[in-house]
């Protein structure tokens, strides 16, 4: 593997030079197609140690689907539903366990992991690269491809895919370095061990957190490692359903993430499975609309006749209180927070899309009114005593 490589530009194209290197030794990761840019390889990076981090702390092959350096979804290998797989479009494929992984982290919010960057714990097989070649994406990192995997995905966007190999025996230097207007910072890396001892000290009336329930908090974590912060992260059955990204106000993470999954819920409901589509839409115009069907505009965008470019009748909309009564039934959803949740709001938001488990620092002020509002609606909450900024 080479000692450095020469990039196009940097994040934008006024940004030259532009390359990544090492300081000593060779570089743990190998362009085997394509020619991957600045922020291509700072989601490559950033993915594959989520990636290896989920695998480690729950023993299944686990995939992610990162924009701008932030997870949109990530997920762990469990068998699909009929409805997730006819919901991720992938009814008509067979998936192996790490196939699995990516369907469920980039079915999570496809319209953000709309030109993602894919990133796999284990070998990128043939049914992965199948289910990536018919999305648009602009990479992925794996730790290896078979041969027939790799001649798929070098197919894809007119031979141009970015397919990169990383050496998943690397271990980074302990301490990082970051430059910032001519200032070089430097600090210990992360290397804390996120594992079911994080989740011992629960703090709330309601003591009982099953193994399910604390394996999705443990993914929930982890994914919070690698999003830059503040963020909160909801999961459920193996997956992040709803990632709130990079908000200045703690209660604006749990409401975006809530609304994250609350469409992917949404999505489940009878009436959005059975859309009337025309059989030539293409995907991602399938996802948007889908995405207004369920919002709060569908009523006048289906009232101006929007809806004739993309269906063949108009569909009956879903009223306010059809999809309140749909996601009333959302339930055993598990939430963690990169940081200590400082008001009960987050609870109140938290719970209507059917939260039952929370992982947070602690160490607010106010954590007994967090604690109060949790055992007003029989949420179990563990303080794990540990923050998780990424920046």
């Amino acid at each position: 593997m080479p000692k450095e490589l020469e990039l196009k530009y940097g994040c934008n194209p006024n940004q030259k030079p532009a390359r990544i290197f090492m300081q000593e030794g060779e570089l743990p990761v190998e362009v085997l197609n394509g020619k991957p840019g600045f922020i291509n390889f700072l989601d490559a990076l950033n993915s594959w140690q989520l990636v290896r981090e989920l695998k480690a702390a729950t023993g299944l092959a686990a995939a992610a689907s990162f924009k701008h350096v932030s997870p949109a979804g990530a997920a762990v290998g469990l068998p699909l539903s009929e409805v997730e797989k006819k919901i991720y479009f992938v009814d008509d494929l067979e998936l192996s366990p790490v196939a699995c992984a990516y369907a469920r982290a980039r079915g999570a919010d496809r319209m953000s992991s709309y030109g993602d960057w894919a990133a796999l714990s284990d070998i990128c097989d043939a049914q992965t690269a199948r289910l990536l070649a018919r999305e648009v994406s602009d990479g992925i990192i794996a730790p290896g491809y078979t041969d027939e995997a790799l001649q798929i995905l070098k197919g894809k966007r007119g031979g141009g895919y970015n397919i990169v190999r990383i050496d998943p025996d690397y271990v980074p230097a302990p301490v990082e370095h970051k430059d910032v207007f001519g200032v070089t910072f430097e600090q210990g890396r992360n290397e804390l061990v996120i594992d079911r001892t994080l989740l011992e000290n629960v703090v709330t009336a309601h003591k009982e957190i099953p193994d399910s329930a604390r394996r999705d908090l443990l993914i929930a974590l982890i994914t919070l490692k690698y999003t830059q912060s503040n963020s909160v992260c909801y999961v459920k059955n193996g997956q992040a359903i709803g990632v709130g990204a990079g908000q200045q106000s703690r209660v604006h993470c749990t409401r975006l993430a809530g609304q994250k999954a609350d469409n992917w819920w949404l999505r489940q409901h009878e009436r959005v499975l059975t859309l009337p589509f025309k059989s030539d839409i293409r995907r991602p115009d399938r996802d948007n609309t889908i995405d207004v069907y369920i919002s709060d505009d569908s009523d006048d965008v289906l009232a101006d006749g929007a809806w004739q470019h993309f269906f063949t009748e108009r569909p009956a909309p879903l009223t306010r209180e059809e999809k309140r009564a749909w996601l009333d039934q959302l339930d055993g959803v598990s939430l963690g927070s990169d940081a200590f949740f400082p008001f009960g709001d987050n609870i109140e938001r938290a719970r209507r899309s059917g939260v039952r488990y929370i992982a947070q620092p602690g160490g607010s002020i106010r954590d007994d009114n967090v604690i109060d509002a949790c055992d007003k609606y029989g949420i179990a909450m563990a303080f794990t005593g540990i923050r998780l900024f990424h920046h």
